[in-house]
């Protein structure tokens, strides 16, 4: 089923799920050679195919070519190999915001024939540390503005080894760049199998344990050469904006994968505020953006404040369902449509989306060439049109998660993919999203697991027990919502409740913190004790 493997760090191939519980992967269409490395296509491939002069990546303050990023991260791989011990199969983590030198490493340590784990600045040590257990690994390439925490995760851990800095900005100023200076511009790049595991995506799933899906080096270049090919229509011409993080498989594509696939170029933000994006469409006439819904709503504000974003070419919205108002105002502003998608960790990017010529309102579309979904009941069997129920999908990509077979099984039935968002069919066969078939709450663009922020409230010594929900926020979507019962004496104010968001954002991932607290007597409970908290969101309603 496989085949051959580069890997001398067997690890990855020997926790893939067992074959009876993978998805179907029709590969029709996407003929990769049994050797592949993505960051060699993405990189040196480029400059053979005439781009060596075309800009790559934009960020901190400088541009780099095809050719600049090709050089460099062929030295990375080098510094890698020869002075860390990087070996084909490894581990790497990689900690830093979205810039050129994170791209930079993904792609050097990608070379260099290691799985590679992109993880977010805003993780704190334990999430961290849950992350280096489950995938065992080795080395850590981290930004060194932003070290303190994973120093805190390497001191305890069993598997941690090496820890090494890399200079986010543009000064190349630390120990890897340091150690890749004298380095050849030449590297001979590890012989990945296309079946090679080449990146390890993490997602915290409802329960807020780590869960860890596979991709292949094949996957990696299948969504450009689908959706990336076929909906957005691609060329060297564009260049590339927006907001979600690289360590989020939707940002990775969105803007690495993408624009270094067919030659175009990719402005990478620390900052991805509304603002700030806004700025750099109008300094470098960025083409296409991705981002959330909450964004595009104030770009449509500053366009009435006299923003210039005439130069989009194509508004990709995902990360949480797209509304209809949203959708009409921007093609009244702009005249061109947005596209809203969607796509999952598990599934590595977008595979149902509407289309340039092809979209309408409140509407996700149809899938992409080589995807097929159905809606089906809980026997797996289809449902009639304009019936809700679950959604399935199948395509060339699909769920492996590392070492977690009763995840496994909850995500892939009968050789689907269970997405676990509630959808329908209309008759003309377009899929419309109903609501989350979880209880996973989705702010701004983010995936929020409401039992790992109750943990992190019930960890202070004021809280006697809480709930968290997602509250329904016309800005963000959802917003996590506490309900928490106080212990004896402690005071239902204002400065109770910054005491309780501030120790959030200092335990887990500030983004997590309960935008309202909500202070109550009693929860709502089952006879046995368990926390009903669907009659908290029916307060709410």
């Amino acid at each position: 089923m496989l085949g051959p493997s580069a890997h001398v760090d067997p690890f990855a191939r020997d926790n893939l799920p067992p074959a009876d519980l993978w998805p179907a992967l029709p590969q029709n269409g996407f003929d990769y050679p049994e050797r592949l490395n993505a960051a060699v296509e993405l990189t040196d491939r480029m400059v053979e195919q005439g781009f060596g002069d075309h800009v790559a990546l934009i960020g901190n303050g400088r541009s780099r070519t095809y050719k600049e990023l090709a050089d460099w991260t062929s030295r990375l791989a080098h510094a890698l190999v020869a002075d860390f011990g990087v070996k084909p199969g490894n581990r790497v983590l990689i900690r830093s915001a979205n810039n050129p030198a994170m791209v930079a490493c993904w792609l050097a340590a990608t070379k260099a024939g290691a799985v590679v784990v992109n993880t977010m600045p805003m993780l704190r040590a334990g999430e961290l540390a849950a992350i280096v257990d489950k995938a065992e690994i080795s080395h850590a390439l981290c930004d060194t503005r932003i070290m303190d925490e994973l120093a805190t995760c390497a001191k305890t851990s069993r598997f941690l080894r090496t820890v090494v800095g890399f200079d986010g900005t543009a000064n190349h100023d630390a120990e890897l760049d340091r150690a890749a200076l004298s380095k050849p511009v030449r590297f001979t790049a590890v012989p990945t199998g296309r079946d090679d595991v080449a990146l390890l995506g993490f997602t915290s799933g409802t329960t807020g344990k780590p869960k860890a899906t596979m991709h292949f080096h094949r996957d990696i270049l299948i969504i450009a050469d689908g959706y990336a090919k076929e909906v957005l229509k691609v060329t060297p011409e564009d260049v590339f904006v927006g907001s979600p993080p690289l360590a989020f498989t939707f940002g990775l594509g969105g803007l690495a994968v993408f624009p270094l696939r067919f030659g175009a170029a990719a402005c990478l933000l620390e900052n991805a505020s509304p603002p700030n994006m806004i700025e750099i469409i109008e300094k470098y006439r960025a083409t296409v953006c991705f981002t959330a819904p909450t964004a595009y709503r104030v770009m449509l504000k500053a366009m009435e404040d006299g923003a210039d974003l005439s130069s989009l070419r194509a508004a990709v919205s995902a990360g949480e369902t797209l509304p209809g108002p949203v959708y009409d105002e921007w093609m009244e502003k702009t005249g061109k449509p947005m596209l809203d998608g969607i796509g999952a960790t598990e599934m590595l990017h977008i595979f149902l989306t509407n289309r340039f010529g092809d979209s309408r309102p409140a509407c996700t579309g149809r899938p992409v060439t080589g995807y097929e979904a159905r809606i089906v009941g809980p026997d797996m069997a289809p449902l009639p049109d304009g019936e809700i129920g679950r959604l399935a999908v199948r395509g060339p990509t699909g769920c492996r998660y590392l070492d977690d077979a009763e995840r496994q099984q909850a995500y892939v039935r009968d050789g689907w993919n269970l997405t676990g968002d509630s959808f329908w069919r209309d008759e003309e066969g377009y899929f419309h999203f109903a609501a989350r078939s979880d209880d996973m709450i989705i702010s701004a663009g983010y995936n929020i697991a409401g039992p790992e922020v109750e943990a992190a409230l019930l960890a202070h010594d004021d809280v006697l027990e809480c709930a968290v929900i997602g509250a329904p926020d016309e800005a963000r979507g959802q917003i996590v919502e506490a309900h928490v019962v106080l212990t004896e004496g402690t005071a239902a104010d204002a400065m109770t409740v910054k005491r309780l968001q501030d120790h959030v954002k200092a335990t887990i991932a500030p983004y997590k913190y309960p935008r309202r607290v909500v202070f109550t007597k009693a929860l709502p409970k089952t006879a046995t004790g368990k926390i009903q908290r669907f009659r908290l969101r029916e307060s709410d309603g």
